[in-house]
C-alpha cells in the first residue's frame, strides 16, 4: 500500500495543466456586437465572401485572419490578445495584425474605417495581396504551430488522465486514506506518460517558435505594406465621393450594397476621370460664396454724384474740417450732388431656380490642356452650381440639350435631398448631335414662368455652357426678351474652348448678360466670378 498523499503529490502539477486548456483563435478583442458587424458585412460583401473562400482552400484559418484585419480596421480602439492567449496555430496571425496596428499607416487609415463596416470591409480587400503573402510565408510556421497545437492538446489529454487516475486512486483509498498498490501504479504511469507527451509538446512549441521567427519579418513587411495600400484604397474612395458630394453622414446611412455599386460606379469610365475637377470645382465655389456679400461695393470705375456717404471721396469730406463749408456740403448732400467713387458692383443674387444649360453635342467630347474635355468642365461647373443652389435654399435644374429634338431635364427641388444616383445621371447622360439654343432655353424659360406663376419668385439664374454658335429666329428672340423683363432673369454665358461663341455681337452675347470664355479646361477659376453672383 501506498502512503496516503503520494499519488496526489505527483499529480498536482498536471491537474494544474489540465485545468488551463482554453486558448483563443482571433487576435483582436471583440465584443459580441461587434463579431454581429463583422457576419452582417461578411454576408453582404461578395468580395470578403469570394476572398475568404480563396484563401481558406490554400491556407487554414484564413477566415479568422480576415477577421481580424477588420475588427482592427472597425473597431474605435482596437485591442489585441498577448501572445501567450493564442492558440498557438494562430500565433503567425497574431504577428500579423501586431505589425499591421503598430504600422505608422494604420493611423491615417482608421480616420476614415473607424466605425465604419463598408470602409473596414473595403480595407480589407484592399489589403487582400498582402494577406496571401502573410499566409504564405505563415505556412511553414503555421504547419509547426498546428503540430506544437497538437503536441499541446496530448500533453492536456495525457494531464487529464493523471487526473483521471488519481480520481480513481482516491475513490480505492481505505478509511485511512491508503491508496491500493495497482491504483498508485496507475497514476505514476499516467504521470510517466504525461511527461513523455509534454517533453514532446516542449520540442513541438520551441521547433514552432523557430519556425515563427524567421517567417516574422517576412510577415511584418506583408502587413505594413497592406495597410499602406488600404490606407490609399480607403483614403481614394472617401475623397471620390466628397468629390461627388456624398458626405459622411449620407454614406453611413447608405445600404451596403448601394454604396458599392455607387462607388463601382464612380471609379469607372469618365466619371472617375472627372472626380479630381469637379472636387476643384466645387472647393473653388465654396471659397467665393464665403467671399461673398450682399452689399459688397465691387470695382473702382471712376467718380459719380450721389448722397452715399460711405463713398464720398476725400476731397469732399475735407469740407467739414472747414467751418465755412459745412454749409455747403450740407446742401449738397441734401440735393445729391456730393463726388462719390463709382464702382461696378456686384448684383445681389437670384431668389428663382438656378439653370445650367449644358451643350451635349458631339463637340463636347473635344479635349483642351491636360486632357479635359469641354463636357467635363462644363458638368464639373454645373455640380458646382448645384451646391451654390442648395446653399441659397434655391431650386436647381439642369438641362442636357443638343440638337432640338434632344433634352434631358434633371430637377433638384431645394426642399429635397439631391439624390447622388440622379447627381450621377446628370453627369453621365450625353446625347450627341448638332446644337440648338431656343430648345433648351425655351424649357428654361418655361420653368422659370412657371415658378413665378405658382410662387411668385422671380430673379432666376441661368447659365448656358455651351461650345457652338448658333441661331434663333427673331419671333423667339422677342418673346424671349419679354420674358427677360417679365420674370427679371438673368442669363449667362459660358463659351467653353470656342472663342467665336464668345465674340461681340454674336448669337450668344446678344442672349446674355455676361458671357466670358473658357479655354484651358484645367482651370476653375475661370468662372469664379459666377458664384460671387448667383
Amino acid at each position: 500500500m501506498d502512503p496516503p498523499g503520494e499519488p496526489a503529490g505527483a499529480a498536482a502539477t498536471w491537474l494544474v495543466r489540465a485545468a488551463g486548456t482554453g486558448r483563443h483563435t482571433t487576435a483582436v478583442v471583440a465584443d459580441h456586437v461587434d463579431r454581429l458587424t463583422w457576419r452582417d458585412t461578411y454576408e453582404q460583401a461578395a468580395g470578403l465572401r469570394e476572398l475568404a473562400e480563396e484563401l481558406s482552400a490554400r491556407h487554414a484559418h484564413a477566415a479568422d485572419l480576415l477577421a481580424d484585419a477588420f475588427l482592427a480596421a472597425y473597431l474605435a480602439v482596437p485591442r489585441l490578445r498577448a501572445s501567450a492567449e493564442m492558440d498557438p496555430s494562430r500565433l503567425p496571425h497574431h504577428e500579423a495584425v501586431t505589425a499591421l496596428t503598430q504600422s505608422p499607416e494604420f493611423t491615417a487609415l482608421r480616420r476614415e474605417t473607424a466605425g465604419d463596416p463598408y470602409a473596414a470591409a473595403l480595407a480589407v480587400l484592399a489589403q487582400s495581396a498582402a494577406l496571401r503573402r502573410i499566409l504564405e510565408r505563415a505556412e511553414e510556421a503555421g504547419a509547426r504551430a498546428e503540430r506544437a497545437g497538437a503536441a499541446r492538446r496530448d500533453a492536456e489529454r495525457a494531464a487529464a488522465a493523471v487526473g483521471d487516475a488519481l480520481r480513481r486512486a482516491a475513490d480505492g483509498a481505505d478509511e485511512e486514506g491508503t491508496v491500493p498498490p495497482a491504483a498508485a501504479d496507475a497514476v505514476r504511469r499516467a504521470i510517466t506518460a504525461a511527461e513523455a507527451v509534454e517533453s514532446a509538446a516542449r520540442r513541438a512549441a520551441e521547433d514552432a517558435a523557430r519556425a515563427l521567427s524567421v517567417a516574422v519579418p517576412g510577415i511584418r513587411a506583408a502587413a505594413r505594406s497592406g495597410v499602406a495600400k488600404a490606407a490609399g484604397a480607403v483614403r481614394e474612395e472617401a475623397d471620390l465621393m466628397r468629390a461627388w458630394g456624398v458626405g459622411g453622414s449620407e454614406l453611413e446611412r447608405m445600404p451596403f450594397d448601394r454604396r458599392a455599386r455607387l462607388a463601382e460606379r464612380l471609379r469607372t469610365g469618365r466619371l472617375a476621370e472627372w472626380a479630381r475637377l469637379i472636387g476643384r470645382f466645387r472647393r473653388m465655389a465654396a471659397g467665393e460664396r464665403a467671399r461673398r456679400t450682399e452689399s459688397e461695393s465691387g470695382e473702382l470705375v471712376g467718380v459719380t454724384l450721389g448722397d452715399d456717404l460711405a463713398r464720398v471721396v476725400p476731397a469732399e469730406l475735407a469740407h467739414l474740417g472747414l467751418p465755412a463749408l459745412r454749409a455747403v456740403f450740407a446742401a449738397r448732400y441734401a440735393a445729391g450732388e456730393l463726388m462719390l467713387y463709382d464702382t461696378r458692383g456686384e448684383r445681389p443674387a437670384g431668389r428663382g431656380a438656378v439653370i445650367a444649360c449644358v451643350d451635349t453635342s458631339h463637340s463636347m467630347y473635344a479635349e483642351g490642356p491636360g486632357g479635359v474635355t469641354r463636357e467635363a468642365w462644363s458638368k464639373a461647373c454645373a455640380l458646382a452650381l448645384l451646391d451654390q443652389a442648395r446653399e441659397a435654399g434655391r431650386d436647381f435644374v439642369g438641362i442636357l440639350f443638343s440638337a432640338a429634338d434632344r433634352l434631358r431635364v434633371f430637377r433638384f427641388p431645394a426642399g429635397e435631398s439631391a439624390d447622388i444616383d440622379r447627381v450621377v445621371d446628370f453627369a453621365e447622360t450625353f446625347l450627341g448631335g448638332g446644337t440648338s439654343y431656343q430648345r433648351p432655353l425655351t424649357e428654361a424659360r418655361a420653368l422659370l414662368e412657371a415658378e413665378f406663376d405658382d410662387e411668385a419668385r422671380a430673379r432666376g439664374d441661368i447659365v448656358m455652357l455651351t461650345d457652338d454658335e448658333c441661331d434663333v429666329t427673331e419671333e423667339w428672340m422677342r418673346a424671349w426678351q419679354q420674358a427677360r423683363q417679365r420674370l427679371g432673369f438673368r442669363v449667362f454665358g459660358v463659351a467653353v474652348g470656342a472663342a467665336p461663341a464668345a465674340e461681340r455681337g454674336s448669337v450668344l452675347d446678344a442672349l446674355c448678360d455676361n458671357l466670358r470664355c473658357v479655354e484651358d479646361f484645367t482651370d476653375v477659376h475661370a468662372a469664379a466670378d459666377l458664384f460671387r453672383v448667383i
